[in-house]
């Protein structure tokens, strides 16, 4: 079938899917300390979470990342892992998790024998305090959770929002630690996806700014950049690192992503005002022609991307309910 092509001439390769709004932590710039959960019967179940991941991977998907809010919270996860793993024999070639890792421990061995390739564990500052501020939660569990996944031989990834005034002072800090550990680090910049008005712009750490911290303890070599959202570094000629710019040096000119929320809205940029309702539409009756038609539609008119129109997005959804 035909790949997704938009515009602009980019084909999309992977796709991200939140399983869920729900999340146990109380992030600052992702959710406020009360949020307003989505009602349960409106989130997909989870054969029609498989039924969209097919199409998409029937016309080129390659990778899907399950996101949330929290993945963890969702009952049937393990169910959803297995059935999507079973794509691979439809083109599936990769499956990942992001995740906060705070209840993963019981479950990592569960996870990765049912398909999880590789998690991306959100980890902002690796002094405890910094994290509870951030968080609301304990670090801890998150630890444990991380040590869990390297025990089951499971590849971990660290993302780490910087955010001014923050954890900007745990940027060394939480690198020399991943360092010390092999495990590959992302920071990203802050980006105006959470509650409206919430977000200054005096607030984002810069690559060029987060760099020159490194910088100042350690040798930073540049490589190549290809179609990953972050740009990759080499630290100390051994470690790699990469950070994502989307502020200060948007890589939208080679973005390969769609997203699904947990309630079936496609969402063909992180920063587009409205989705296409895939997820209702599918619950209308409409079949696997016509869902098609709809997908290829949406990719076709995504547009530019954040350095197109750069600033806050003006919606209602916040990226718990988007999905990470």
């Amino acid at each position: 079938m035909s790949p997704l092509i938009d515009r602009h001439g980019r084909t999309k390769r992977k796709l991200r899917i939140s399983l869920t709004d729900r999340c146990n932590f109380r992030c600052t710039y992702c959710m406020p300390e009360h949020p307003d959960w989505l009602p349960r019967a409106s989130l997909l179940k989870r054969e029609e979470i498989v039924r969209l991941a097919g199409i998409f991977v029937d016309h080129g998907i390659e990778q899907i990342r399950l996101t949330g809010g929290e993945p963890l919270l969702r009952p049937d996860l393990l169910d959803c892992v297995r059935a999507i793993d079973a794509l691979r024999e439809r083109g599936l070639s990769r499956l990942s998790m992001t995740t906060n890792a705070s209840r993963i421990a019981p479950k990592a061995r569960e996870l990765v024998a049912a398909g999880i390739d590789d998690f991306n564990v959100s980890l902002d500052a690796i002094d405890a305090g910094t994290f509870h501020r951030l968080t609301r939660r304990e670090i801890a569990p998150v630890l444990d959770g991380i040590d869990a996944l390297a025990d089951a031989g499971a590849r971990v990834k660290l993302n780490a929002v910087v955010i001014r005034g923050d954890n900007d002072e745990d940027i060394v800090p939480l690198l020399e630690w991943a360092m010390a550990r092999g495990l590959p680090l992302r920071y990203i910049e802050y980006m105006p996806l959470d509650a409206p008005g919430h977000w200054k712009r005096d607030a984002v750490v810069s690559e060029a700014e987060i760099l020159a911290a490194i910088g100042r303890s350690h040798r930073v070599e540049a490589k190549p950049r290809g179609n990953d959202p972050a740009t990759p570094y080499l630290v100390d000629g051994h470690y790699s690192l990469g950070v994502i710019s989307t502020v200060s040096n948007p890589f939208c000119s080679t973005c390969d992503r769609l997203r699904i929320t947990a309630t079936g809205e496609l969402f063909t940029c992180l920063f587009s005002p409205v989705g296409m309702p895939l997820g209702a539409r599918l619950r209308e009756g409409a079949d696997e022609v016509a869902l098609a038609a709809q997908i290829a539609k949406a990719v076709w008119l995504k547009d530019a991307g954040y350095a197109s129109r750069p600033g806050p997005v003006d919606r209602p959804l916040t990226m718990h309910a988007m999905g990470g």
